[in-house]
């Protein structure tokens, strides 16, 4: 059977894989949905927070600039993503594979420190209950949503419009990757390394850390308080423990889970010569991306001042009258 190819020029054109039509539906589909849970829910967490002015906290701002980096990762990386990934082939032209592989980068950095920062937050909270107002003032947080953004979009606009991510292999990428009407990252076994850890190991590490700090606090905590108080009050701190256990295991297992599949293949691929499937890669990077599609439900659908939110929005009881300074129940 003759090659299809992306374009006509045949010459400087890449090969298209033509996929039977009931599996190209069945790809929209379910990629679709993930693509509109992900914008819908962080676009709603966002809006939440925003226009009821119960939730203008600290804390929630944090909680927005995650919520931003993954509704615009959801509509400006994954929604062109599906398409490419459906059709085999990147129609958009050269600047705009520039423009969206500068964006997958900053924006899943952008969201990964964003989680980082939110444990910063959640520790002091914990930890450091009475030093908690005065550590993370608005300007502390300001500060970190500055610092995340500001290293994402140098990481990622950064390495693809100087081309440090092909640097010294140059003449690989050229000869047997670079074709018109693909769009991929390709990355030398240094900036694989560099941009993995500043993307993903270092607030990995740091987010985990933290976190696990804080559960070993709670667990004495709650050890404490079964010594010394009547059962009601041990019934009641141990549910609350259940609680805070099964969100922390909630976080941390879908951030590794999602993650470190593809970041582990990311930096391992370059140096063994690129010979990692181009599909197992893409399905890795497409499991990353789910975490964007959770972290609304993780950090939005725990707490039921976002249910009720949800419930005001749905309703259209907004719409119709001025409700931001309604009472909203919190956690």
């Amino acid at each position: 059977m003759e090659p299809v190819f992306c374009y006509e020029s045949k010459n400087i054109s890449c090969v298209k894989t033509v996929y039977p039509l009931p599996i190209r539906v069945i790809l929209y589909m379910v990629l679709g949905v993930m693509v509109v849970v992900t914008v819908c829910g962080n676009l709603l967490v966002t809006v939440s927070i925003i226009y009821f002015k119960q939730l203008h906290t600290p804390t929630n701002y944090l909680l927005v600039s995650l919520a931003v980096s993954d509704f615009l990762l959801g509509f400006f990386v994954m929604l062109p993503s599906m398409i490419q990934l459906v059709e085999t082939c990147w129609y958009f032209g050269d600047i705009l594979c520039k423009v969206h592989l500068s964006f997958a980068v900053m924006l899943c950095t952008a969201s990964i420190i964003n989680l980082s920062t939110i444990s910063i937050d959640r520790y002091n909270a914990v930890i450091h209950p009475l030093l908690y107002r005065r550590k993370m003032s608005g300007n502390v947080v300001f500060l970190m949503i500055f610092f995340s953004w500001s290293v994402s979009g140098v990481v990622g606009f950064g390495m693809i419009f100087l081309r440090l991510n092909i640097l010294g292999i140059e003449d690989f990428y050229n000869n047997f990757v670079a074709c018109e009407g693909r769009c991929v990252l390709l990355q030398s076994g240094l900036s694989s390394t560099v941009s993995s850890v500043l993307s993903f190991y270092i607030p990995g590490i740091i987010m985990i850390s933290l976190y696990l700090k804080i559960f070993f606090v709670a667990k004495r905590q709650f050890l404490s308080i079964q010594n010394t108080s009547s059962m009601t009050s041990a019934r009641d701190s141990n549910k609350k423990q259940a609680k805070a256990t099964k969100t922390l295991v909630v976080i941390m297992g879908a951030f590794l889970l999602c993650w470190a599949p593809f970041f582990l293949c990311n930096i391992i691929d370059p140096y063994i010569s690129y010979s990692t499937p181009a599909a197992l890669i893409e399905t890795f990077l497409w499991v990353g991306y789910i975490n964007s599609t959770l972290n609304p439900l993780i950090y939005a659908f725990f707490y039921t001042w976002f249910r009720k939110a949800f419930c005001l929005f749905a309703s259209g009881k907004v719409f119709k009258e001025d409700m931001s300074n309604i009472s909203l129940f919190t956690d």
